[in-house]
């Protein structure tokens, strides 16, 4: 019980010492802030959050977001129309997704070199558009706005991943592909034997991080009005610490949607909180690190218990 609301209760701790810490951090325009750039994150790490919940890993989300801002910005600056340079970035992170969710569903390919190698090749075309240097581009103010817009001190953009988590929940909690993802991973060969597509679901979920990915590397467009080989680097570690650290809540031991984004939540007061307390860029990463062996850890001792537990 206590892990289950472990992060919910963190989160609600930070907010307050951080409010009392530094009054700063309470402002309206800093709040708005921090649920606009977490919005940005969770919705980079939904797909991820799959892809490890079926018991395979991906490293290429990261290298995937990049290739994408750079593409747009790219295009965008040789004139082409948005519309043509976000269709393009699409496919690009489509392709990625596919390949890796081929060679490791189909040839089964360990997923961790695979993404490893497939994650480099697009970070090597990220820096080769733009030559290794960033893109500055002119971001149309009907993007702009629509990034930027809010429905009372809400930005839209959390709405917007907070309806697109809400679906990922019911579909991964009450709809019967949710069950095929989590028995993925308890015991992939009974799967098999079940006739259930485990292929299908593999692909799917190295797909579906790869979209998301895209997505977060168009928002990071649009943000920063320009493109950078490096733009998403690093979110690799948030994107690994969210994703396991959610694995204590809900279900324990596996890695779901609402774990994942209450874990957003946390890192994003974090950073923001020690950002206005002066914290350096060595605490923060020491900091993710920690967060991530505890994840780790906790995961593996929830597994073990269960496991324990059955017999």
């Amino acid at each position: 019980m206590y892990l289950t609301i472990g992060l919910p209760t963190t989160l609600l701790v930070l907010v307050v010492l951080f409010s009392i810490a530094t009054p700063t951090f309470s402002h309206s325009d800093n709040l708005t802030s921090m649920i606009r750039s977490a919005s940005v994150s969770a919705l980079m790490f939904m797909g991820l959050t799959w892809v490890f919940a079926i018991g395979e890993i991906d490293v290429s989300f990261v290298s995937v977001a990049s290739l994408c801002n750079m593409l747009v910005a790219g295009l965008v600056s040789d004139n082409y129309s948005w519309g043509f340079a976000c269709a393009a970035a699409l496919l690009a992170g489509a392709a990625v997704g596919i390949i890796n969710g081929v060679l490791v569903a189909y040839l089964r390919l360990p997923s961790l070199v695979t993404t490893v190698a497939t994650g480099g090749i697009a970070t090597a075309l990220a820096a080769a558009v733009g030559h290794g240097s960033s893109i500055s581009i002119v971001v149309p103010d009907v993007l702009r706005s629509m990034e930027s817009a809010q429905i009372g001190p809400i930005p839209l953009l959390a709405i917007l991943c907070a309806v697109v988590y809400l679906c990922a929940w019911y579909v991964q909690e009450r709809l019967r592909v949710g069950h095929y993802i989590y028995a993925t991973a308890e015991n992939r060969q009974a799967v098999v034997e079940a006739g259930v597509p485990v292929r299908v679901v593999v692909l799917s979920a190295f797909v579906l991080s790869a979209l998301c990915g895209v997505l977060g590397g168009l928002l990071l467009t649009i943000e920063l009005s320009s493109g950078q080989p490096s733009v998403a680097s690093t979110l690799f570690l948030d994107g690994l610490t969210a994703v396991l650290l959610g694995g204590t809540m809900l279900r324990l031991g596996r890695p779901n949607v609402l774990g994942t984004l209450f874990s957003v939540l946390v890192l994003t007061v974090l950073i923001r909180g020690g950002a206005l307390l002066g914290w350096t860029d060595a605490i923060f990463q020491t900091i993710k690190g920690l967060l991530l062996l505890v994840g780790i850890f906790l995961i593996t001792y929830c597994t073990d218990e269960q496991r324990h537990a059955r017999k």
